[in-house]
């Protein structure tokens, strides 16, 4: 690094290291003596253990608490960068010396030297310890390293292993269940009813079918084979492992498991949600929209997710947690390969499961997408029912919760998504997020407010109501939406007084063209149908219409002109 001054020096450290967090740590020792090992909790070597039991990070020794002023390490206390590495390693058990490294900066102006403590990541389920404690980041100080994060190190990936291929010694095809052998194989073809060898599909041996879909290994039953297709009595066979789907209803105390065969169960799990139909109200629509309140795709879609992500090894329950308007799928792991939100618009692939032979398998039999559409159709999915997205909220260090909701957030959001199908997918899942009152980005709440689909001031932004203005395009808006029924009313009222007795088909050319663009012909005629009959019933302005005549010869007039007539 070029020599640079004191202020150049804190004005670089702002922009890298700009904030205390999980993977930096600001300190304004001017001696190391005491500091390096010393005060548990308040020491150097607990905040390595601290960093490495995130995913690693950088200790700044020598300046200022949040101005990061160049202040400089006055006594060394006879440590040099390369030696305080070796007293570091001696006391922080299990943190690899691969990374570690200390960054020496002085500033050319003032001579105040600082020191970039550099920390690798634990290994692979191992935690690091410093005075016999493990530890972890909280606020501003540091605190014993909590459950969850302890829980997520000790059952984290490791690259080379999979669970679910391993074989089950003791078992044998007697402890698969052959109505799930037969599911799987009408799966399995309708997935590969494209491949040349589809039609042998019905003719293979059911040893042949199994290697085939990779259930099993060379005629051996693996773990996958019992998750997927074994008897529930066979599942004690399994390690370790509780294999096991819970349905719950905490307001009604009803708790319902579900075991293997897994290609059979999720289905009855999905058909034990209640899922009655709610209606939705567009604007530019005769009738409400009815609809059930879960797609059973997503539910399906994410609770197989839940099947081929599940961190085994934990020896715990995947739940199914029903309450009002929503549901929350639990699985133990977290995500092995990006962020949910990155997978969220298709693009990209995920190259690395958890369980690759239960999620190669889930894939031949069609219960789970390895393209990375999944969690993509789950969001399109909710984003054509007009109701919020699905998300991930509440997921934490080694547990995924995946939340499916069934009922409208914010009726500003909904009414958006009615009127805006062009609405790019980025825009409507930063919309879903000032919708649930979550944090949005900068650059994102810019677009948004730019393009008039929010209001309000960060963080408290909230969906804009005025869907006209957003658009940019009040006319065509006016033209799909339509105007209010008053209008409309009022506009065949006048027809009517106007020429005394009026046909029924003469109303229809007179409205036809003023009602909005966004109806067919039959949703017009129904309009106009229901128009009429609203005048006939409740009328308008102390007026109400009749028809005289029959048939053909049917026309509609006023009813207190009809009167006055008649009593002539």
């Amino acid at each position: 690094m070029h020599s640079m001054t004191a202020a150049q020096l804190q004005s670089w450290l702002q922009q890298n290291y700009a904030v205390e967090n999980e993977h930096c740590e600001w300190k304004e020792w001017r001696s190391l003596k005491s500091n390096v090992s010393g005060r548990k909790g308040e020491d150097l070597v607990s905040y390595i253990s601290a960093l490495a039991n995130m995913d690693g990070g950088c200790v700044v020794v020598g300046v200022e608490d949040k101005t990061l002023a160049v202040t400089g390490i006055q006594d060394f206390a006879d440590y040099t960068a390369e030696t305080i590495v070796h007293r570091i390693l001696g006391k922080t058990p299990g943190l690899p010396s691969l990374g570690l490294h200390v960054e020496v900066l002085q500033a050319s102006d003032t001579g105040a030297t600082i020191w970039l403590m550099h920390v690798p990541r634990h290994a692979p389920r191992q935690p690091v310890s410093a005075h016999d404690k493990a530890w972890q980041r909280d606020g501003d100080s540091l605190v014993e390293l909590r459950p969850h994060r302890l829980r997520a190190i000790l059952t984290e990936l490791i690259a080379g292993q999979d669970w679910s291929a391993e074989l089950v010694p003791r078992a044998t095809l007697a402890d698969l269940d052959p109505f799930a052998i037969a599911k799987a194989r009408e799966k399995f073809a309708a997935k590969h009813q494209q491949e040349r060898w589809a039609a042998e599909i019905a003719n293979w041996s059911t040893e042949e079918f199994l290697n085939r879909a990779k259930i099993t290994l060379h005629g051996k039953i693996t773990r996958t084979a019992l998750l997927l297709l074994g008897l529930p009595q066979s599942v004690g066979l399994l390690p370790n492992s509780t294999a096991e789907i819970t349905w719950k209803v905490p307001d009604e105390r009803i708790a319902k498991h579900f075991g293997p065969p897994f290609v059979l169960t999720t289905t009855e799990v999905g058909q034990h949600i209640r899922n009655p139909n709610i209606k939705l109200f567009p604007a530019t629509e005769l009738l409400a929209i009815e609809l059930p309140r879960y797609d059973i795709k997503v539910i399906l879609e994410g609770l197989h997710n839940c099947v081929a992500h599940q961190d085994y090894e934990q020896a715990g329950r995947i739940v199914v947690l029903e309450t009002v308007g929503r549901l929350r799928l639990e699985n133990l792991g977290t995500f092995v390969d990006g962020k949910p939100e990155d997978y969220f618009t298709g693009n990209r692939t995920p190259s690395v499961y958890r369980n690759p032979w239960l999620a190669e398998a889930m894939n031949n039999i069609g219960m789970i997408d390895k393209g990375g559409y999944g969690i993509r159709d789950m969001v399109s999915s909710q984003r054509k029912r007009f109701l919020p997205l699905p998300d991930y909220e509440g997921s934490a260090p080694g547990q995924t919760f995946f939340n499916i909701y069934g009922q409208i957030i914010d009726a500003n959001y909904s009414k958006l998504l009615m009127e805006r199908s062009d609405l790019p997918l980025e825009q409507v899942i930063w919309l879903d997020r000032v919708q649930k009152k979550h944090r949005i980005a900068d650059v994102q709440s810019t677009l948004l407010r730019r393009a008039k689909l929010i209001e309000g001031r960060k963080p408290n932004f909230f969906v804009s109501a005025h869907v006209a203005d957003a658009t940019d395009t009040r006319a065509e808006y006016t033209r799909n939406k339509g105007l209010d029924d008053h209008y409309y009313k009022s506009l065949i009222l006048k027809h009517i007084k106007k020429f005394k007795s009026v046909p029924a088909a003469e109303i229809r050319d007179l409205m036809m063209d003023k009602l909005p663009d966004s109806l067919d012909l039959v949703q017009k005629q129904v309009k106009i149908k229901n128009l009429l009959a609203t005048l006939r019933i409740t009328g308008l302005e102390g007026l109400k219409i009749t028809t005289t005549g029959s048939g053909k010869g049917a026309k509609w007039a006023i009813v207190d002109i009809l009167l006055s007539d008649t009593s002539k």
